[in-house]
């Protein structure tokens, strides 16, 4: 590898079959502004594995796209938090929450991966996607990103704040 390359910061290539590539990072997606929250019952918690479908509660599981496979699955989320950051510090821009159904007993669960790439698509576009959590999830997703970082969460925009409040 060249020096030249081996200087590039690396992130997802995307390539297109429309389009020729045009070498090393074209067409890349930068996923160092996303993060991923679980959001689990009461219980939210920042685990940036989801981004590689490692997070705590994905761990050991077989997930299938048939949901009726996993009649005894929990219900959660991965949220999608994309973060902008600018000359008076960051906020959390844009989220995007994705159901998934996990048994840990029967190591077994559902989750729709284009699902999980399309909402995390949405998330980096800074648009706001939770309307399937409830009252509590929000509330527990909220508390977390308020605990993470309060700073951020006061220079968050009215449109995040808003989908949150319950």
């Amino acid at each position: 590898m060249s020096e030249q390359n081996a200087n590039k910061k690396l992130a997802l290539n995307i390539v297109s079959g429309k389009a020729a590539h045009k070498g090393f990072g074209a067409g890349s997606i930068d996923l160092s502004n996303v993060s991923a929250v679980i959001v689990d019952g009461g219980e939210a918690y920042v685990d940036n594995g989801a981004l590689h479908a490692k997070s705590r509660v994905e761990k050991g599981i077989k997930f299938v796209a048939d949901r009726g496979e996993v009649p005894n699955g929990r219900r959660c989320f991965i949220v999608w938090v994309a973060v902008d950051r600018d000359e008076d510090g960051g906020r959390y821009a844009g989220l995007a929450a994705c159901e998934m159904a996990v048994d840990p007993e029967a190591r077994r669960g559902w989750k729709v991966l284009a699902e999980h790439v399309n909402r995390m698509d949405r998330a980096m576009k800074r648009q706001v996607l939770v309307e399937n959590l409830n009252g509590e999830e929000k509330a527990a997703l909220k508390r977390t990103l308020v605990d993470t970082n309060p700073q951020w969460w006061e220079r968050t925009g009215e449109d995040v704040k808003q989908a949150l409040a319950d």
